[in-house]
């Protein structure tokens, strides 16, 4: 019983049928998780006005505490954030967004856990008293702030040598973590601040640069100063020494300087409201429907991705190609060859590696409209044989359009289309490409590293 739910739900997912809505507020970090999580999952969430002072008749019965959010879905509602994105990240298993094996799930668990732990609630206590949400207390606002340099000193560390914080792909650990930090770093981490964990920040930057964060939380600009919250003490006035110092280098500055300085003491308490709804507005960015959505609708395909993908998954090469000619539709999907352009200036294989790692992430907007493999051959270590990068793609459609929006790095490279029909030695370019592993060989070259995504 059990696999045949889970089956039904992989298909209601496949055809895009499954309604699930959130029920929040707008600008609820809480909810970031679940949303972006969706971004990459290719869901669609609805989200239902909501009024905590009135809400839905049957509410307390999806959330036991009365809180927010919980979400409906089609088995029963769902409380309590983590548990929501959990439920998001397992729903397609080929997004590998729950980790590849069960030991990599394990760990994102484990860095789910050290955010709810160590991270969510200094962070609320540093945020809310800027926001107004509570009333400010040094203690504990220091408190606070001491307990997330602790935690992002730890994360710090851990990312010194990586780009996500579980294995070679973004994961629900990066959404949840980053969805943790997102109004400290726009409120309360001044660069001083930032300036103590460069390897936070150069991972925040990017997963906050990801198309999927982006629809749901909208650009990020970091905090150039820490917001002071209503009823903290002015910052301490500058001593005789100091003054001295500036009438020797700023003499006709010395009377504006008190003026400035006022200026900036003053809307000191006013803005601690006005973050609260900036993120409002960012919400409705979901309603657009994606043009491979619209496609769906206006040009329907029998060729659904997400059944290749998972024919492709578990079965041998040459039956998932068989199959793949048996069901292709050449008027709704189409086949790309790509060459990276600047294959000359390649000099270290493990840099290209990144290279076609960064390209296959960023190119998640489209996971449900496209499938492909990036190979990178050659290496330094043989010799005169050049690194080159060269990928094929199963594209919705009969352009790269959509790919080019969704991913910037796709102009990099040269895109040329396989022509329908193909003849037997084009089906068996495309086998090569589809069935070639790393120290395999590919168009006569040495595989040395390759990507799917799907």
């Amino acid at each position: 019983k059990k696999n045949s739910e889970s089956t039904a739900g992989d298909l209601l997912c496949e055809r895009g049928k499954m309604t699930l809505k959130l029920y929040t507020y707008p600008g609820n970090w809480r909810a970031f998780k679940a949303l972006i999580a969706a971004e990459y999952q290719g869901l669609d969430i609805e989200i239902p006005e909501f009024d905590a002072a009135n809400p839905p008749a049957d509410f307390k019965k999806m959330s036991p505490l009365g809180k927010v959010p919980v979400m409906s879905t089609p088995s029963g509602p769902i409380f309590e954030s983590n548990a929501i994105a959990r439920y998001i990240a397992r729903i397609r298993r080929d997004t590998d967004l729950y980790g590849r094996t069960f030991y990599e799930s394990a760990l994102i668990d484990s860095w789910i856990d050290f955010c709810a732990h160590e991270l969510e609630l200094p962070c609320t206590m540093w945020v809310y008293p800027i926001i107004g949400y509570m009333p400010y207390n040094a203690t504990a606002y220091a408190k606070a702030k001491e307990h997330v340099t602790k935690a992002l000193s730890t994360l710090d560390a851990h990312l010194l040598d990586k780009t996500y914080i579980v294995g070679d792909s973004l994961t629900l650990a990066d959404i949840t973590i980053a969805s943790a930090l997102v109004y400290p770093a726009k409120l309360a981490m001044d660069p001083s601040f930032r300036a103590q964990f460069p390897n936070v920040m150069r991972w925040f930057d990017l997963c906050v640069h990801q198309s999927q964060f982006i629809a749901v939380i909208g650009e990020v600009n970091l905090a150039e100063k820490e917001c002071t919250p209503a009823g903290a003490p002015a910052p301490p006035a500058a001593t005789k020494d100091d003054t001295k110092k500036k009438e020797k280098n700023e003499k006709k500055k010395k009377a504006e300087k008190p003026a400035v300085e006022k200026k900036e003491k003053a809307p000191a308490p006013t803005p601690a409201p006005a973050p609260a709804p900036t993120p409002a507005p960012e919400a409705p960015k979901k309603k657009t429907e994606h043009p491979y959505k619209i496609m769906d609708k206006e040009q329907p395909s029998e060729f659904i991705g997400d059944v290749w993908k998972k024919i492709y998954s578990n079965n041998p090469a040459d039956v998932a190609m068989k199959q793949f000619w048996e069901m292709f539709d050449p008027k709704g999907w189409s086949l790309w060859l790509c060459r990276y352009k600047y294959n000359k200036e390649n000099t270290k294989q493990f840099m290209t590696a990144n290279l076609v790692g960064g390209f296959v992430q960023r190119s998640g907007e489209i996971r449900k409209w496209a499938f492909g493999l990036m190979f990178v051959t050659g290496s330094e270590e043989n010799g005169p044989e050049p690194i080159e990068v060269s990928g094929l793609w199963l594209l919705r459609g009969q352009s790269i359009e959509h790919l080019l929006e969704a991913n910037d790095d796709a102009q990099h490279y040269y895109w040329t289309k396989l022509e329908p029909p193909l003849d037997d030695n084009m089906k068996a370019f495309v086998a090569e490409y589809w069935s070639t592993d790393v120290d395999g060989y590919l168009e006569g070259k040495l595989v040395t590293d390759g990507k799917c995504f799907k």
